[in-house]
């Protein structure tokens, strides 16, 4: 089964379940806002969030000159932001608050339908029921999770007690909140299956943990390291 949903190419990875705030200010946007908000009451106001694979995530301005033809190229999957929340601004624009819905697979896009790009797009699957070996997968993710945190913040103790019980739901709120690359995240996007995307962060973490284990196994502070030496007396 396919849509057509508009879409908002972004530098970065949306999830299920997260929040993601926006300011927009271009006016190709702006017109994509208040098309939703123009909707009839109960239909679902959201757009598609795909992260960019090369160009610009904003049309250049005028006289601004780029490389090669400027033209954005995005990543197959994405996912679904539903409108939460719309402030008006005094210059045109709006703050939103949007939430990750469901994800999808881009298979065809149209940069002339409409001022914004749109695109034909097809679902992708979601877990319906229990998962013993997602079940279990999470436990352990959410035991090297709360190393990493300590490892990130010390002070992120509390957090961690609050991380979900839910295989799936767990799955994306540690690979939208880990320190991870663009690439990394929209790999785990793209995992179908919730096992097999907590058994792919539980290397991610263990790898990102190792990194800030020798970060701190430096003798000398960082802060020093960047302190220019005393001038002569």
């Amino acid at each position: 089964m396919t849509a057509r949903l508009p879409v908002f190419p972004l530098a970065t990875v949306l999830f299920p379940g997260l929040v993601l705030p926006l300011h927009i200010f271009e006016e190709r946007y702006r017109a994509l806002i208040r098309h939703l908000m123009q909707l009839p009451e109960g239909a679902p106001r959201e757009f598609g969030v795909v992260a960019i694979r090369s160009g610009w995530e904003v049309a250049p301005a005028p006289g601004r000159v780029v490389a090669g033809n400027g033209e954005v190229t995005l990543h197959e999957v994405g996912c679904t932001a539903e409108l939460r929340q719309v402030t008006e601004l005094a210059d045109g624009g709006f703050d939103i608050v949007t939430v990750g819905r469901r994800r999808f697979r881009v298979e065809q896009l149209d940069r002339q339908a409409a001022p914004y790009l749109t695109a034909e797009v097809s679902w992708l699957p979601e877990p319906t029921g229990p998962d013993e070996s997602a079940n279990l997968l999470a436990a352990r993710v959410i035991a090297v999770f709360r190393q990493y945190l300590g490892l990130m913040r010390p002070e992120a103790g509390q957090l961690t007690e609050q991380l979900p019980e839910d295989p799936t739901v767990l799955s994306h709120l540690v690979a939208a909140t880990a320190a991870l690359s663009v690439a990394d995240r929209q790999r785990l996007l793209a995992i179908d299956d919730t096992a097999a995307r907590l058994r792919a962060e539980l290397t991610l973490l263990n790898r990102e943990a190792a990194l800030l284990r020798q970060v701190r196994a430096v003798p000398v502070p960082l802060a020093e390291l960047a302190t220019p030496p005393p001038g002569p007396n």
